[in-house]
């Protein structure tokens, strides 16, 4: 049955939803507050995207990754980088087999459905590089073979600010693969105090979805009805981050370097198809674009140099771009 027109779309739109509200609560269980980071790790998993949490060390941002592993039911790899760490420990090798007097693949880490890729700006770019195929073709390359990647596979990546002593900057090439950035904050007092009683009292973790239950949510989302006009401002917004002037933002023109790339027009696609499925709805609206645009583009446009020596993030330069583009 075509899901995009069928009658019991709507209705199982919802009952879907339900289930991924039950996941976001079971991960609330663990994570205090967070709930914008909880609900696009949740989206990005609806999209079979990849998402990179930036945040200060002991902010819980491998714990957000480590309880979403466990609550679903799909095999999960840690992979903790360091300056020392090979594109062989993440792909794997050929090593020669003296028995057989023939080369033998061993696998790495990367076959797995949710690769957990920990402080991954402390790992040189040769390092980084290695993820490249898999995330955006889901496969790798090992010696003359190349092997296909199990559905799902996702990469949630963990980054400290890059002020932070011992990272390296992510190259354009593979920070554009992520579907979203994400900013982990420090938490209010009253969030810490629940954290300090968590300590002592730490949640047990149910498992929610199966393999089965995260391939039909995505069919669903896929499905999800998005009007002419609704891509229309999807390509406007993604558009202005280029040629700022043709929408009457002139003053944007200087501060940025570089547009966000036609990734970023995809992502806000999937991504507010995404929100209205977590919102029980079967139709995107243009609140769904807007919710979804800063952690979309966030990290693809890059800022010229008198806006970095004027510390203009990119964040206030997408508030403006979503304020002034005509809403249809």
């Amino acid at each position: 049955m075509d899901l995009a027109f069928s009658q019991e779309q709507p209705q199982a739109i919802k009952n879907a939803s339900i289930t991924f509200q039950q996941l976001t609560h079971e991960i609330s269980r663990v994570i205090v507050g967070q709930h914008d980071t909880i609900l696009f790790t949740m989206i990005a998993l609806l999209c079979d995207g990849h998402l990179l949490i930036e945040g200060v060390p002991g902010i819980a941002k491998t714990t957000l990754i480590k309880t979403v592993a466990q609550t679903l039911g799909v095999s999960f790899k840690r992979l903790q980088f360091t300056p020392d760490l090979l594109p062989a420990d993440i792909i794997g090798t050929m090593i020669y087999n003296q028995k057989t007097n023939d080369f033998e693949t061993k696998r790495g880490p990367i076959f797995a459905n949710l690769i957990l890729a920990d402080e991954i700006n402390r790992a040189p770019a040769k390092a980084q590089a290695a993820l490249l195929e898999a995330m955006q073709e889901r496969q790798v390359t090992i010696g003359s073979d190349t092997y296909l990647l199990e559905s799902p596979f996702l990469v949630f990546a963990t980054q400290n600010p890059l002020e932070q002593e011992g990272t390296y900057r992510l190259p354009e090439a593979q920070i554009d693969r992520f579907m979203f950035k994400l900013h982990m904050t420090y938490p209010s007092r009253d969030q810490e105090k629940e954290i300090l009683a968590r300590v002592f009292n730490p949640a047990s973790i149910t498992n929610i979805l199966s393999h089965a239950d995260i391939a039909t949510a995505q069919k669903l989302v896929r499905s999800v009805y998005v009007n002419q006009h609704i891509v229309d401002y999807i390509v406007s917004l993604v558009e202005a981050t280029r040629t700022p002037t043709k929408y009457q933002l002139d003053n944007l023109a200087e501060a940025i370097q570089d547009g966000a790339s036609p990734r970023a027009t995809i992502a806000l696609y999937h991504a507010a198809q995404a929100h209205a499925f977590i919102q029980q709805r079967h139709f995107v609206t243009p609140d769904d674009v807007k919710a979804v645009a800063k952690p979309v583009m966030r990290h693809r446009i890059t800022l010229s140099y008198h806006a970095e020596a004027d510390n203009i993030i990119t964040d206030d330069l997408i508030t403006t771009i979503v304020k002034t583009v005509p809403t249809p």
